[in-house]
């Protein structure tokens, strides 16, 4: 086939940037991926270099579009890690490290500055994933950085900038920095004065799937496509693998089992509660209540890298360590044998809101080896989503029929199946594990007319991949393992917190 008829992803995300080239019915034609590294120059910081940023998605762009001719692409679209900002001077470099979104440095300012009323305006309950308390602890700590900023940017606004030289963003990606109205989908005068910014700080902000700039001739001479290429306003990681599977209805929910666990319900009108937060929807004027807690697969990869001793392709069987122990974990009853795993290892976001909170090991006894500890971490990330889910439905009043799941976690069936008895309902694979890749076509193929709107695209771009049903006698035994679960964090939330201070005393 030849013509205009194809739309370029991209995906900045904490550990790579991905390019990934898609027709009007969401296959994936090529791909191209370029690793990144952040560090932790302190407990609990995370920073990255923004040039990495650039440098990684130029690379996976040249992977993925050296496979097609250009003149075949309509547009560009990018999603991003959301919370993850960075502060510019007039030249667009770096005035110090980025801070990502998974940065707990700025407990202080949540403690001094988080409100109802934050809440009530941005839809994030006080909590220091937000940008805008990062930015707070800045203002505190390295005011210079602040004042001598001229732009501050999401990694959208930045990636824009290099491609176009706009400093253009959508609603759906500033939204998760915490200066936006979410009600008006504007941004918020009062949160930015209270940082010493203005408005123009900020990138100039539109709708999900709008034309915001056009290929500079440069750039596209060194990537290889097309000058004037329309580039389209995106949306953060989350709410664009939400889109990614076609969640545009009330009643659906997208799962992310990634290194973050993040799931998001569709909603048409704004609302607000401590057990959600709320975010910019995929279709302009939408919402997602959404939950998230931070420790997601990376609870798993820090036991198999630390603990699990299993080389890859052990016994020469071109197996990964997490396959051999799913297949001893499976073999393991429910409950694990009275071992309990609190998934906590980077804190907790809903529903607590507490980056205090650590990862726990209970009822631990001799009995218990590596496949126990492997299924009790699966089951407590489980479970973490039940009471995520159930605490969000309970103050919406809307239930979820089904979810849609995505990310390296859906690759487990094991997972899979424990996920929808834990939930009592079914749970469906995404068919797509570029999800959030395909999400930001979306919004790329409705721009330029490839499908006459953003929840068109969806219709046409996603598909459903397998499905498992829950198991009644498996979810009744899941519900007394859950009832011991749910009172774990409440009766040591005083004990988290102790733990920190001692620890920073005799440090």
């Amino acid at each position: 086939m030849s013509g205009v008829d194809l739309v370029l992803g991209i995906d900045c995300s904490t550990t790579a940037a991905k390019a990934v080239v898609w027709d009007c019915e969401g296959r994936a034609l090529s791909m191209g991926r370029a690793p990144m590294k952040h560090t932790a120059p302190k407990p609990g910081w995370g920073e990255q270099d923004p040039v990495d940023w650039w440098r990684a998605t130029s690379d996976a762009i040249g992977q993925a579009c050296r496979q097609i001719a250009p003149s075949r692409l309509a547009a560009i679209a990018i999603t991003h890690q959301r919370e993850t900002f960075a502060c510019l001077d007039e030249a667009g470099y770096a005035l110090r490290p980025a801070m990502l979104w998974l940065d707990t440095r700025a407990t202080a300012e949540v403690a001094e500055h988080g409100s109802e009323e934050v809440h009530r305006i941005t839809g994030k309950p006080p909590n220091t994933a937000t940008s805008w308390y990062k930015l707070l602890w800045l203002k505190s700590r390295e005011r210079k950085v602040l004042e001598s900023a001229h732009k501050v940017v999401d990694v959208h606004t930045y990636l824009v900038n290099r491609l176009t030289g706009e400093w253009q963003t959508s609603y759906g990606s500033v939204d998760p920095l915490g200066v936006l109205d979410l009600e008006t989908f504007e941004l918020h005068g009062g949160l930015i004065d209270a940082l010493g910014l203005q408005k123009h700080h900020f990138g100039e902000v539109h709708a999900p799937g709008t034309v915001v700039g056009a290929l500079r001739a440069n750039v596209a001479e060194d990537l290889g496509l097309n000058p004037g290429l329309p580039v389209v306003a995106g949306l953060g990681d989350g709410q664009s693998a939400g889109l990614g599977v076609g969640i545009v209805r009330p009643g659906q929910a997208y799962l992310n089992l990634g290194t973050g666990i993040v799931s998001g319900s569709f909603a048409a009108d704004y609302r607000t509660d401590r057990s959600f937060r709320t975010m910019a929807g995929g279709l302009p004027g939408s919402y997602l209540t959404e939950t998230f807690f931070g420790g997601g697969t990376y609870n798993i990869t820090w036991f198999v890298d630390r603990f699990s001793d299993i080389p890859s392709g052990a016994f020469g069987l071109g197996v990964i360590p997490e396959q051999i122990l799913e297949s001893a974990a499976a073999g393991l009853p429910i409950g694990a044998d009275g071992l309990i795993a609190l998934p906590y290892l980077t804190g907790s976001l809903t529903p607590y809101w507490d980056s205090n909170a650590r990862g726990v090991f209970f009822g631990l006894t001799g009995r218990h080896g590596k496949a126990h500890v492997y299924r009790a971490i699966l089951e407590g990330l489980s479970m973490e989503q039940r009471l995520s889910t159930t605490g969000a439905e309970a103050a919406t009043g809307s239930v979820t029929k089904t979810f849609r799941i995505m990310g390296g976690g859906s690759r487990s069936p094991l997972w899979c199946q424990m996920l929808a008895d834990m939930l009592h309902r079914p749970v469906e694979v995404a068919s797509e594990p570029e999800a959030t890749c395909l999400g930001a076509a979306m919004l790329a193929a409705s721009a330029t007319g490839l499908h006459d709107g953003i929840a068109e695209a969806a219709e046409a771009m996603s598909h459903a991949g397998r499905l498992y049903e829950p198991d009644p006698v498996a979810g009744d035994k899941y519900d007394r393992v859950f009832d011991v679960y749910k009172d774990i964090y409440p009766a040591l939330r005083d004990h988290f917190r102790r733990l920190k201070d001692v620890a920073n005393d005799i440090a």
